[in-house]
């Protein structure tokens, strides 16, 4: 099971084709949305399919259970040490999770900059260039949930001040997160109100489109695709996030996705040779990314060729994804997320009182934590 955008499946889909080429091995992709894996019990999933392509944020709850299956075989060192050398920024740590690595990154991104290259020459650089552009009407945001969250995250650790991830304070402190969310209500007060319900996607389809004043998206996840020429009717180029406070960008939350096997796979063996090679070098820096894949491996981020057919996107925005930080990963932070983004939205649209908002997101953030709510019971 893979996520149902062409970024998701297509390259999955070419490599079965070679896979079953090479090994006589058939492998056939199911689409999803990565919300799937926060709604379907973890035991349907890993009944129903052999492989998992997950972000790291599902990790606690999907090995909860002991539904994957952990990949660090006997025998199989080499190959693992080659994807782990390889994996760009933290991908390869996103997914080693108490003591077991449960997934090999094959797909990266992280919270960057997309701006309309045909109406801007440079991008806003600093808060006070991004707030013109925003004042007049030419700024996108999306705020779907759980990208409220995100562009939240991203704020805070700009400021200074990043949110925690560990069951070890609020997630983050009074003051601090009063900061952030007035930067996030002010920046937000200016965008399209659509843009409250519009995920990255959606925000991107709009930037790219002729009829929209619209020339930069500052806190989006960034999607090669609309680099490339010809995939939309404006090509859309991608960067570092604006300069908020100190010298230079700070790091923003990690995206990307990860191959996982699950434990009930009966075809284990297979499952892991294809793992393995999928996220390998050579095939990220050809197939992969030729197929329209967003690769993991540094392998296709230094590649002239792969880099040439995206507009030099990887190059725009490595420094973006390299500094970029794991988001939490315990069992009970899907809900937050949803609940978290459900809080900010809201706030934005009744311009709800700061401290109010960032209350609840600290409570909502302690009782997402396995015992929590037992505890203060």
């Amino acid at each position: 099971m893979t996520w149902s955008h062409p970024r998701g499946y297509a390259p999955l889909e070419a490599a079965a084709r070679k896979w079953q080429e090479k090994t006589g091995t058939c492998i056939e992709w199911g689409k999803g949305s990565l919300r799937d894996f926060s709604t379907i019990p973890v035991d349907e999933l890993a009944r129903d399919y052999d492989l998992l392509v997950i972000g790291h944020t599902h990790l606690g709850r999907l090995t909860r259970d002991g539904s994957l299956l952990p990949l660090e075989i006997e025998g199989r060192e080499g190959a693992r040490r080659e994807i782990e050398a390889g994996a760009i920024g933290r991908t390869w740590r996103a997914y080693h999770y108490r003591g077991r690595q449960w997934a090999f990154p094959i797909d990266a991104s992280a919270e960057v900059m997309a701006f309309r290259p045909d109406r801007l020459s440079e991008p806003p650089a600093d808060w006070r260039a991004l707030m013109g552009l925003a004042e007049e009407g030419k700024v996108l945001l999306p705020l779907r949930a759980p990208h409220a969250l995100m562009v939240f995250f991203t704020l805070a650790a700009a400021l200074g001040t990043p949110c925690r991830t560990e069951a070890n304070g609020p997630l983050i402190d009074d003051d601090e997160g009063i900061t952030v969310y007035e930067h996030l209500a002010e920046l937000a007060a200016f965008v399209p109100e659509d843009n409250l319900a519009a995920d990255p996607v959606a925000v991107l389809e709009m930037l790219s489109a002729g009829d929209t004043d619209a020339v930069a998206a500052p806190f989006i996840t960034g999607y090669q695709n609309y680099a490339v020429a010809g995939f939309r009717a404006n090509r859309l180029a991608f960067t570092d996030v604006p300069v908020i406070k100190g010298e230079g960008p700070a790091a923003s939350a990690l995206g990307g996705t990860g191959i996982a096997i699950s434990a009930l796979c009966r075809h284990a063996d297979a499952a892991l040779d294809f793992c393995q090679w999928v996220a390998s070098g050579p095939v990220q820096s050809s197939l992969y990314a030729k197929a329209g894949g967003q690769p993991a491996h540094v392998a296709a981020w230094d590649d002239e060729t792969v880099n040439a057919a995206s507009g030099n996107f990887y190059r725009d925005i490595r420094a973006a994804v390299e500094r970029a930080f794991c988001q939490p990963r315990h069992d009970g932070y899907a809900g937050f997320q949803q609940e978290a983004s459900d809080v900010i939205i809201e706030a934005l649209r009744t311009d709800a009182p700061a401290i109010a908002v960032i209350g609840r997101l600290n409570k909502l953030f302690e009782d997402s934590f396995p015992g929590a709510r037992s505890s203060a019971l």
